[in-house]
């Protein structure tokens, strides 16, 4: 991986997708909605490229040329039933295929490795939207690595453990997290895997 693409680069957990990236040497191309929620730092390190999951055209421009798409894609603490997530998955998986790109990590919740009796009420319908997530995935032919992590602490980083098709713990340091959602691209032991994440001995 030379050149990847972060969609979701400007939440909690992808600004420190970029800025890991960019400290591994990575050429990193990042899709925004506002130029308000684009860190300082970001500016003359990243190529921005504005536009919204939503809109195929947007997915296809972002994507274009790149080794790799890391899919990061929040509600920003909104519960409320959503389709957009799953939209913008559906649509990134048809542009990577029509631009030939393979690879990519993508982000859902812990939540989808337990019963539905275990999931808080709560956050019942936002775990409806990951598992749409996670069946287009699944379903996409391509080179994917499904990353569910538990609680996302704002935390040092610290040792981890990746299991696939099972939760390891209960919390994942941010820090951490980033790191993965990056390095798995490269690492051929994840790839069409499930993956579990969470610190050691949590």
């Amino acid at each position: 991986m030379q050149r990847i693409a972060v969609i979701g680069g400007t939440g909690m957990t992808g600004v420190h997708v970029v800025d890991y990236a960019l400290q591994k040497g990575l050429q990193v191309r990042l899709l925004y909605r506002s130029e308000a929620t684009v860190p300082e730092r970001f500016k003359g390190k990243v190529e921005l490229c504005q536009g919204n999951v939503v809109n195929y055209d947007d997915c296809k421009r972002v994507i274009e040329g790149v080794d790799g798409v890391c899919i990061i894609l929040g509600t920003r603490n909104k519960l409320e039933a959503t389709t957009e997530l799953s939209r913008g998955t559906a649509n990134l998986i048809q542009a990577m295929n029509a631009e030939n790109i393979k690879r990519f990590s993508i982000v859902m919740s812990s939540f989808l490795l337990r019963p539905d009796s275990e999931v808080p009420a709560m956050f019942h319908r936002l775990n409806d939207e990951h598992r749409r997530m996670l069946e287009l995935t699944k379903a996409s032919d391509l080179e994917f690595i499904a990353i569910l992590p538990p609680h996302i602490a704002d935390e040092p980083s610290t040792a981890y453990t990746v299991l696939h098709d099972e939760a390891p713990g209960r919390s994942i340091s941010k820090y951490d997290l980033a790191k993965f959602i990056v390095d798995s691209l490269d690492q051929p032991e994840h790839l069409g895997q499930v993956c579990g994440i969470a610190k050691k001995n949590d």
